[in-house]
């Protein structure tokens, strides 16, 4: 992927649309960003919209979409590089539209799932194209500010998606969740090819690993795939053994390419850097619990105690704003103290919160003395651990290879995304009583608050790193916001604001 610590800008054209750019850009991050949020809580009304098909099919509607979107993403931005952003980017806007659009009409939950697979592919070809786009229309010393604002834009989009979508959806249909995003490229689309401009191609000749995609994707699916299918197939059936034994070949001969490909989907040299390693360790655990809670917290509102989905939007809302207000704080507190000692604290938090859940959620609804009091101290516990993750994955790589780092640290939380539902189908089941239903609940916030213990203990592997900066600047804590909400690049990528001490941990040159 372009390193993007450089790059000359052409001041005679952009001068006068670096704020069209912007907007453009920022539309696509907002487009794809909102449609993470947006589609946790359109669940229940497609599982009352397709009553005929399983909840285990039903979630291939987020895990198909996350799998796409993981395995593509460092091929996509190589792609870019190599044929040029602005092309890549219209490319990527234009097939997130078309997937819309046949999420929005689609007739059956297999075609609803061919939509959002092609609304992945949209989005991993999208968002790495707009970022490059964005900065090299700024000079080197605007551009840590113009993406903080972009990361805004994005953390914006999560943090109102489930109430914005909980209105779409009760005033008209879950159908609204798709529609919602044509208006919105059509304006980046009219707006884009009247201001953005070509950028500067790769001179490399290597050509991306596509047949790497399609063996990470294969893996993934297949392992998804005898998850989630396998209480209702059976664990014995040959099926499920057979989807298990495809998914460990597939694995492995990913793994092989990688090793010899010039321009793998995952290059494994990253991993002799030990933060980069521990550090994407505890974000694929940690993705595993956490996506499974954002569906999870929704369904249990809607199913157990009968909320409507306006009702249950509303009611998770507080979640992702409590963590918009303490990603910055914490990127201070990592730059003093380092990164282990914040992630203990914040793991400590995030399981509090889900223990909170376990002991004292029960049928009767009770939001403002039982669920806010929750949804507020797992919200910090996310505030302070994801940003600060994505920021340890990259701390110990040489700045060239920052962007390349975080589109794998990204991949890591889609692959552990992916997983996290399907374990979810798993815990929650097919219960047969409220009573059922709370203690599978319960078990799932039980399951979420191991994976986040599990990531913990992982990071106790990070070094005692600290930044040596005494204190991050404005700008720098409103990147790290874009950490926290899972649907944009880190903005590490651009340059190098952050000196780090980790001279036993550097990576091989």
């Amino acid at each position: 992927m372009t390193e993007l610590t450089g790059g000359a800008t052409t001041p005679s054209v952009l001068s006068t649309h670096r704020k069209a750019i912007f907007v453009v850009t920022a539309l696509g991050a907002f487009m794809a960003s909102l449609d993470l949020s947006i589609v946790n809580v359109a669940f229940p009304a497609l599982e009352r919209a397709f009553t005929h098909d399983t909840r285990a099919s039903l979630s291939w509607v987020l895990t198909g979409y996350s799998i796409v979107f993981g395995s593509l993403l460092v091929v996509a931005g190589r792609t870019a590089d190599r044929l040029g952003s602005r092309r890549i980017f219209f490319f990527g806007l234009g097939v997130f539209c078309v997937g819309s659009l046949l999420c929005a009409i689609a007739p059956s939950v297999p075609l609803l799932i061919l939509g959002r697979v092609v609304q992945g592919f949209g989005a991993a070809a999208l968002l790495p194209a707009s970022l490059s786009l964005l900065l090299t229309s700024y000079s080197k010393e605007k551009r840590s500010q113009i993406v903080a604002l972009w990361g805004g834009i994005g953390a914006l989009a999560v943090a109102t998606g489930p109430s914005l979508g909980a209105v779409l959806i009760t005033a008209f249909s879950w159908r609204a969740a798709f529609y919602v995003n044509l208006p919105v490229g059509v304006v980046a689309w009219l707006v884009g090819r009247r201001v953005l401009v070509k950028t500067e191609r790769s001179r490399s000749t290597s050509s991306p690993d596509f047949p790497g995609v399609v063996l990470l994707s294969g893996a993934l699916a297949t392992l998804v795939l005898a998850i989630s299918e396998g209480p209702s197939w059976g664990w014995n059936n040959a099926r499920i053994i057979g989807a298990f034994v495809a998914a460990v070949l597939l694995a492995g001969a990913f793994l092989y390419r990688s090793h010899r490909h010039q321009q793998p989907v995952l290059d494994l040299r990253l991993f002799r850097a030990r933060s980069f390693s521990v550090a994407n360790a505890a974000v694929l655990l940690y993705a595993m619990g956490f996506f499974a809670m954002l569906l999870g917290n929704i369904l249990f509102l809607t199913s157990v105690w009968h909320y409507s989905i306006l009702d249950a939007g509303l009611a998770v809302t507080p979640g992702p704003l409590m963590v918009a207000l303490v990603s910055g704080p914490a990127g201070k507190l990592a730059g003093r103290w380092g990164f282990r000692r914040v992630l203990m604290v914040g793991f400590g938090v995030f399981t509090i919160g889900l223990v909170w859940y376990v002991t004292r959620v029960g049928l009767t609804p009770e939001y403002l003395k039982i669920w806010l009091p929750g949804t507020l101290i797992v919200g910090l516990g996310i505030g302070l651990t994801f940003p600060v993750l994505s920021a340890a994955a990259v701390s110990s790589l040489e700045p060239a290879r920052y962007a390349v780092g975080s589109a794998v640290n990204q991949t890591a939380r889609q692959v552990g995304g992916a997983l996290g539902v399907a374990i979810l189908v798993v815990i929650l089941g097919t219960p047969t009583s409220a009573t059922e239903a709370l203690s599978n609940f319960k078990h799932l916030w039980l399951y979420v608050a191991s994976m986040a213990a599990f990531a913990g203990i992982i990071c106790i592997g990070l070094s005692r790193a600290k930044i040596a900066h005494s204190e991050f600047s404005s700008v720098e804590l409103d990147v790290k916001k874009a950490h926290g909400f899972e649907a944009m690049l880190d903005g590490e990528i651009v340059g190098e604001p952050f000196a780090f001490h980790e001279p036993h941990d550097a990576e091989p040159k």
